[in-house]
């Protein structure tokens, strides 16, 4: 048997293959999430070449500028028309650069910044062995209580790689909700998640809760993963595509040319429901809406203080965006079908968060709570279906995400000799032991309250009045009483502050230096800003309202 004919037993002629284009990338319209990249790269890298004495200041400059600069980039592409008349598909068809992609990331960019403060805050601890301490752990690789973590704390070490990780955890965020195919989103959803799950787990005080913290946020977000994952496989079945404007088109029939490999499973619907269904839960599971919601409480309450609050402000505002798109985008044709879906979701997300956060008798668990029942109220935007309601959702999202980091950042300053005292009856009498303190509190516990004048009741009007006129009468009507339960456990808290005697082995409210008095200057002045004169950003959400298809 000649060679030749032993080669063609497992060789055929094939067609000369034509030649691979070369990828199109526009760096211009990347450059927002390009310059976070570079600064988290360089973040590493700094870790790895920079001395310990001087690793904080460089880390905390480069995430500084990098977060700055990457405002001005999206500004400046808003200000180039991007968001309106320029808006189009980049990167060979992997991102939206569109109104709501850029009003997010801008949103995101800003939450990071003021959440950057307070991660970079080392005043409120005492001292430990002449060293100034944050609220990361000393070294993170040590045992809690050992011999190498105490080593660690008289050595003065410092967890500066929660700068990087950081930036890292933004850049994911800026891809989530401008990601224009399944594969984008959901490698963006990991970059996202991974740098939180490491973050969670390194408070300095109460390690091992913040530990099991970040194992049960892993392993419950790894779970949701999963199934985003199997739900894009399955949509990628249904429409032989994993680009949002082809899986569009397919569920509308108005796809040009079917592959004939594909003909048999492109009309099956079982695919796209349960495809469909699949992604949603994994983007209802970040934004901590029932009942995908038991990660919420725990995660917040263990995890750093400054952790929980960038988390509970910037992924709601990325989730929140991914899922607008996929509905809006993908599934516009399938609107019959997942919106009563959702109105189930809206109305026990709404009532639960609400009627158990009145339980709650630790602040970071009843803020948790809260933020579970503000996912309802979000929720009966995106159920609006139409352009007022993703503006009323952009609004909100913005709105929200300034008055969390504030909340989270005065409970920082409240302080025992264990650290960071968040049981509410450390915060009886507060009003008069730090009555500046307990009125910034109170401010934002009225604006997520809602009441007239804050940014909260802003939000919550544009949010229900999108509803109303989008056919969802009944859910305002959920919604108005799951606020008027709320209301009672944050007036509780305002009561109990202003009006109770304070305890005198109290905690004391700590002095920080004015990155974090930035932080919740910031957080209040959006909110009154919001509240008296939301106009002019109401108009901004508005003209940012239209997706690119």
């Amino acid at each position: 048997m000649s060679t030749s004919a032993v080669h063609s037993l497992w060789t055929t002629a094939a067609e000369p293959i034509s030649k691979i284009d070369t990828p199109k990338i526009e760096y211009g319209q990347l450059s927002p999430v390009l310059i976070i990249v570079g600064a988290a790269v360089v973040g590493v890298l700094i870790e790895a070449a920079v001395p310990r004495k001087t690793r904080y200041y460089a880390q905390v400059f480069v995430a500084v500028v990098a977060l700055v600069a990457a405002f001005a980039a999206v500004v400046a592409l808003a200000a180039g028309g991007y968001a309106t008349t320029k808006s189009g598909i980049v990167a060979m068809g992997a991102i939206a650069v569109d109104g709501p992609a850029l009003f997010l990331q801008g949103t995101i960019l800003l939450a990071g910044l003021v959440g950057l403060f307070t991660f970079a805050e080392r005043r409120l601890d005492p001292e430990a062995h002449g060293n100034r301490v944050d609220s990361f752990a000393a070294q993170a690789a040590s045992v809690p209580g050992s011999d190498s973590e105490k080593a660690a704390v008289k050595a003065g070490f410092t967890t500066t790689e929660v700068f990087p990780l950081l930036m890292f955890a933004v850049a994911g965020m800026l891809v989530f909700p401008a990601a224009n195919d399944l594969l984008t989103l959901f490698i963006a959803l990991e970059v996202l998640s991974l740098p939180l799950y490491l973050m969670c787990a390194l408070a300095r005080r109460k390690r091992l809760m913040s530990q099991e913290a970040a194992v049960k946020y892993f392993l419950l977000g790894a779970f949701a993963s999963a199934f985003t994952l199997f739900g894009i496989a399955m949509l990628y079945g249904y429409a032989g595509s994993v680009s949002y404007a082809t899986i569009a088109q397919v569920v509308d029939g108005t796809v040009p040319d079917v592959n004939p490999a594909l003909a048999d499973t492109m009309g099956n619907d079982a695919l796209l429901l349960i495809g469909s269904a699949m992604i949603v839960m994994g983007l209802l599971f970040k934004v901590g809406a029932v009942p995908f919601h038991m990660w919420t409480p725990d995660v917040y309450q263990g995890a750093p203080t400054p952790v929980t609050g960038f988390m509970a402000a910037a992924t709601k505002v990325a989730a929140f965006g991914a899922l607008l798109r996929l509905l809006y985008v993908v599934l516009p044709g399938l609107r019959w079908d997942w919106r009563p879906v959702m109105w189930g979701v809206a109305i026990v997300t709404m009532l639960g968060g609400a009627i158990i956060a009145i339980t709650q008798t630790d602040i970071k668990r009843l803020l948790a709570y809260s933020s579970i029942a503000h996912a309802g109220f979000i929720l009966a935007g995106v159920i609006a279906t139409t352009p007022d309601g993703v503006s009323s959702v952009l609004f909100y999202l913005a709105a929200y995400s300034f008055v969390t980091i504030g909340a989270f950042a005065v409970v920082t300053l409240v302080r025992d000799a264990g650290g960071e005292a968040t049981h509410l009856s450390n915060w009886a009498g507060l009003g008069r032991r730090s009555p500046l303190v307990a009125a910034v509190f109170a401010v934002f516990l009225l604006a997520f309250a809602g009441i007239p004048l804050t940014s909260g009741f802003a939000g919550k009007f544009a949010v229900f009045k999108a509803a109303a006129e989008g056919g969802a009468a009944p859910l305002v009507v959920v919604g108005v009483i799951s606020s008027a339960i709320a209301a009672f456990f944050y007036i509780r808290v305002i009561v109990l502050m202003f009006f109770s005697e304070p305890r005198p082995e109290g905690p004391t409210v700590a002095v920080p230096s004015p990155l974090t008095m930035t932080a919740i200057g910031v957080g209040v002045a959006v909110t009154l800003v919001l509240g008296v004169a939301p106009q002019y950003f109401l108009d901004l959400a508005n003209q940012a309202s239209v997706f690119v298809r």
